[in-house]
């Protein structure tokens, strides 16, 4: 009798948990080298090297706007990524928690340093409530992009005094922006979020190769960048600042 060794089926890999999509990491560390610099020319400001207006000339405030744009649109493509990789609920709460606890350090910190222009409301804070209302509402498939309009839209057409307390303009339909060191409301910035969602099932189902291509390899530390948006956010500024503070104190010496 002839021998036949025994063959153990072993559940095969799912290729898309090892995907790389390194085309969406270096969109997302140009948009945090671009708000790294923004906030350098903040701090030279700040600290008298330069004269700039960063709350009302355009140069800053058109600046800022495509900052946060590029920032939380690559945030809905990476959403769309996470849903189709199939993330669990609990790795999701995992990371939405790590967003809001720096988004809570952001608040106590900019306190300390400016306690009557705080950070109440920022981008984070927007990222870890947008987060959710993403998880939610990414079954709606084509509905997302009306959805994302009427995200954008509403703050031009509603405003009420009610809402520009601190404890309900996150919301965005104030009369007159806050008083704030950051600015991040719901409304209209939820709009480009559901954008990128969008963009990011539409790409993934008909175009996946336009994120999930390889880079030209002096590109590369781009997309390594680009994997520790988070790091890269808390960590910036305290280092920036605190050389800033050093030349500062070696210039009074």
């Amino acid at each position: 009798m002839r021998y036949r060794p025994r063959v153990i089926a072993t559940p095969a890999a799912d290729p898309t948990e090892r995907q790389r999509f390194d085309r969406l990491d270096a969109l997302r560390a140009l948009s945090m080298i671009w708000m790294a610099l923004y906030h350098f020319g903040f701090d030279l400001d700040h600290f008298g090297f330069i004269r700039q207006n960063f709350y009302t000339d355009p140069v800053w405030t058109v600046q800022r706007s495509c900052i946060v744009s590029l920032f939380l649109f690559c945030a809905g493509v990476g959403q769309a990524i996470a849903l189709d990789q199939h993330q669990p609920w609990p790795r999701f709460w995992r990371r939405w928690a790590q967003v809001a606890a720096c988004a809570l350090l952001v608040s106590l910190s900019s306190w300390w340093m400016f306690p009557r222009s705080y950070i109440s409301f920022g981008v984070l804070h927007a990222i870890a409530l947008m987060l959710i209302a993403m998880r939610l509402t990414a079954g709606a498939g084509r509905w997302l992009w009306p959805l994302g309009l009427v995200a954008l839209a509403l703050p031009q057409l509603v405003q009420h005094a009610w809402f520009d307390t601190r404890w309900t303009n996150w919301i965005g339909l104030v009369t007159h922006k806050p008083v704030t060191e950051d600015y991040v409301p719901l409304l209209p910035w939820a709009g480009v979020m559901w954008w990128g969602l969008a963009a990011g099932q539409w790409v993934l189902a008909r175009r996946r190769v336009w994120i999930t291509g390889t880079l030209p390899a002096p590109l590369a530390p781009l997309a390594a960048l680009g994997r520790w948006s988070l790091s890269f956010y808390m960590l910036h500024q305290p280092v920036l600042i605190g050389l800033l503070m050093a030349v500062v104190a070696l210039r009074r010496g």
